[in-house]
């Protein structure tokens, strides 16, 4: 049988190339706002009214000065306080490099013949410590009590008496910021220890019977106590000039004379050696206000000599 021819291939039609479809569909539906806008349009809102303007701005003024006052806080508690305690740690490098680079030769043992201290506004003269406040409480005291001198440390009104002198040793520091070292003066009781060291001496203080504690104190047995021996209500051991002197009282800025030589009694005149050896405390009060003053008044009960390794067994009280 002969061979079949091959059955012949069907051939494609030529592809034809579809032409693009020029329209402006997409052109008018982006460009018609009615074509896919399904809300009607809107008129304008009405302009504010110069009340809601008004209130809208005294918002946000409210606003700024809620912020202000905001970091003006922040600066005031807790900058300040850095700041302070820089500037505490220089006066107290200053003042230990002083006392180790001068020999003093102590003072007589009559308390009647203290040595004057030399005095310079703005530098440390001596140190303070207040046991009950812990181990960690203890400041340098600068001389001067404007605001450059309170933010070193607690500052010694200048003309009241020196630490160890008949009359006034008076101190201001301090509530809030700028190291506050007297933060918590009003839990302060009687009979609490307040220590004074200078580069010669070693000074104790003990906060005077509340005013609540003045007339029932021969009875009260907390006067029985150790660290209450030679506390006693002023009136009973110096007369009546001191019978205002109490272990705190809260009074107003202009009452100058609570730091008087005998409280109370401006232009008083007492012989030295009739007056007692106080210390008072003075701060701002309430905290955060100026107000008023918080008044913590002290009696010298001991002193000691500085010596090599020697504490106030009065420092482990706290």
């Amino acid at each position: 049988m002969p061979p079949r021819p091959p059955r012949p291939r069907p051939v494609d039609p030529p592809t034809e190339v579809i032409p693009r479809i020029e329209d402006d569909y997409d052109d008018e539906y982006y460009d018609d706002d009615e074509y896919y806008d399904d809300e009607p349009n809107k008129a304008a809102p009405p302009p504010d009214s110069m009340a809601r303007k008004a209130v809208r701005g005294f918002g946000e003024a409210l606003i700024t000065m809620g912020l202000v006052v905001l970091l003006f806080v922040v600066y005031e508690v807790y900058v300040t306080d850095l700041l302070s305690a820089e500037k505490q740690e220089d006066a107290t490098a200053a003042l230990d490099s002083e006392w180790s680079s001068n020999v003093v030769t102590p003072p007589p043992a009559d308390p009647n013949r203290q040595s004057k201290l030399n005095l310079i506004e703005g530098k440390a003269f001596a140190k303070m410590y207040i046991p009950v406040f812990g181990n960690d409480w203890k400041f340098s005291v600068v001389e001067g009590t404007t605001d450059k001198h309170l933010e070193i440390g607690p500052g010694h009104y200048k003309d009241t008496a020196e630490p160890g002198e008949a009359g006034n040793f008076a101190i201001a520091g301090h509530r809030v910021g700028k190291g506050a070292p007297f933060n918590d003066l009003d839990l302060l009781e009687s009979c609490n220890a307040v220590v004074v060291q200078t580069q010669t001496q070693w000074f104790v203080y003990r906060v005077l019977p509340m005013s609540s504690e003045v007339a029932g104190w021969a009875s009260n047995p907390k006067s029985k106590q150790p660290s209450c021996a030679g506390v006693a209500p002023l009136s009973t051991t110096f007369g009546d000039a001191y019978a205002k002197t109490v272990g705190q009282e809260i009074v107003v800025p202009t009452q100058g004379e609570v730091i008087a030589p005998i409280p109370h009694q401006v232009g008083a005149t007492v012989p030295a050696d009739k007056q007692a050896r106080l210390l008072t405390l003075t701060t701002c009060h309430p905290r955060f206000s100026d107000k008023q003053r918080l008044i913590v008044h002290a009696i010298e009960t001991k002193s000691y000599p500085v010596a090599n390794g020697f504490v106030p067994p009065e420092m482990t009280e706290g």
